[in-house]
């Protein structure tokens, strides 16, 4: 049995916002949602953040068991509170991982973990060649290869700065024995702190052996401490977002200024251009086409689609349309297929059926608009009077005039047409032609 305690409690003093560090997000999703993300796909379930008083509040979001340092005494101590909360389980092991370090993959989790087996150590710890000077914890290992302590730099000797192997803050334990080191942590050091590396030179005191486990790829253990060392950690998540679109058969133009989140779907032969975000479990289909300048957030496309810059939040649109350049689809906004929504038209909580044209220049809110119907450049529904939101209801086959202002609650029936500049106040039967201010209708021919 595994389980992780999540360590969340920093304070975050250089990221000098209210917001709890661990809350601040990158690619989308905060930066603890990561770190649980791995952890679960890693197969570890059992979790138990260590949280502030004011990171508490928002931690149900999240789905996992909490407990609130109410003291800041160092990692040490984080551990001892959490492992204080939780029922002892005989043979079991436990990780202990930090909230802020939004980048390891489960892999990491697992072979740390992994680490334990067969070979008599009690402890592993992950480990990172890095470029010297650094602030991170020196690794002093013995001739075996084992860690015989981790040295904090302001404990640390002037031959022990020399050491580049760090300490990347990642940790598998035997869980028994974890809890009876904590209890012999002291805060004899220069930040009167626990230090939950002293755990190291307490096995080795022990007989204990404590296994490093050395990555070769640092870029997965960056901490984030500040804004600075967020935007490098967002970078790095975006170009592993990209990259892994790109493996599965979507062409992206420019990675370097394309934005994505994680749990996205992208069709194979989708390209999208240069200065592009998406994002909020959006879905796109195969063949599209997004971008250039393109934002997208909860939007799900069919196949074939192109979005040219243009904004796109919570709608559904199907194959082979075409939106853009400047359009703005919004509010539940749904579009069938072959539907064109040209420059400048905005789209809000409306329904166009197939092959509907809105071409230039309109506003269609809370609108019903039935097949093959065209809306002319200038038109919009009116469908707020100032207390309440109406709808407009458009047939299909119909056509609307350029510059007609349809005063909704509306209906204007199948195969109907409004003159260019029409005001209409009233419904319009099927087949029957309007115009005017207001909209009278027009004799046969």
């Amino acid at each position: 049995m595994i389980r992780a305690i999540v360590l969340a409690a920093g304070k975050g003093t250089r990221m000098k916002s209210g917001l709890p560090k661990v809350l601040h997000e990158l690619c989308g999703r905060p930066m603890l949602w990561y770190v649980l993300r791995s952890l679960r796909v890693a197969g570890i379930d059992d979790i138990l953040v260590v949280t502030s008083e004011e990171l508490e509040s928002g931690i149900a979001p999240f789905g996992v068991k909490s407990v609130v340092q109410k003291e800041q005494r160092g990692t040490g101590h984080a551990v001892k509170v959490a492992l204080a909360s939780m029922e002892p389980r005989g043979g079991g092991r436990t990780i202990v991982a930090s909230g802020d370090m939004p980048l390891v993959s489960e892999e990491i989790y697992r072979n740390v973990a992994g680490s334990l087996d067969g070979n008599g150590a009690t402890m592993a710890l992950v480990t990172v060649v890095m470029p010297l000077p650094s602030n991170f914890g020196r690794i002093v290992r013995n001739g075996g290869g084992d860690a015989t302590r981790i040295v904090e730099v302001r404990d640390a000797t002037p031959a022990e700065l020399e050491i580049d192997e760090m300490n990347a803050g990642i940790y598998a334990f035997d869980e028994a024995e974890l809890r009876d080191a904590v209890t012999h942590l002291r805060d004899d050091n220069a930040q009167k702190e626990f230090y939950l590396t002293d755990t190291v030179a307490h096995f080795v005191e022990k007989g204990k052996r404590v296994r490093p486990l050395l990555c070769d790829d640092g870029s997965q253990l960056l901490g984030v401490n500040d804004r600075a060392e967020l935007a490098l950690a967002r970078r790095e998540m975006n170009a592993r977002l990209c990259e892994r679109h790109m493996r599965d058969g979507v062409t992206i133009v420019d990675p370097a200024t394309t934005y994505l989140e994680p749990e996205l779907q992208i069709g194979r032969d989708t390209v999208i251009y240069h200065n592009t975000s998406i994002g909020r479990l959006s879905e796109i289909g195969e063949g599209c086409t997004i971008g250039p300048g393109a934002r997208l957030s909860n939007a799900i496309l069919g196949n074939g689609t192109t979005v040219r810059e243009s904004v796109l939040y919570d709608v559904t649109v199907g194959d082979d349309v075409a939106i853009g350049p400047f359009a703005h689809l919004r509010g539940n906004a749904e579009l069938g297929n072959g539907v064109r929504v040209g420059n400048f038209v905005e789209i809000k909580k409306s329904v166009l059926a197939d092959g509907a044209k809105a071409a230039h220049l309109s506003y269609l809110g809370d609108a019903t608009i039935g097949e093959n119907s065209n809306i002319g450049a200038g038109t919009i529904t009116a469908n707020y009077d100032g207390v309440n939101k109406h709808e407009t209801i458009i047939g299909k086959d119909v056509r609307i005039g350029s510059n007609s202002s349809l005063i909704a609650p509306v209906t204007i029936g199948d195969g109907a047409l409004t003159g260019a500049g029409s005001v209409v106040t009233k419904d319009v039967g099927p087949g029957e032609r309007v115009a005017g201010n207001p909209a009278r209708s027009l004799p046969k021919k």
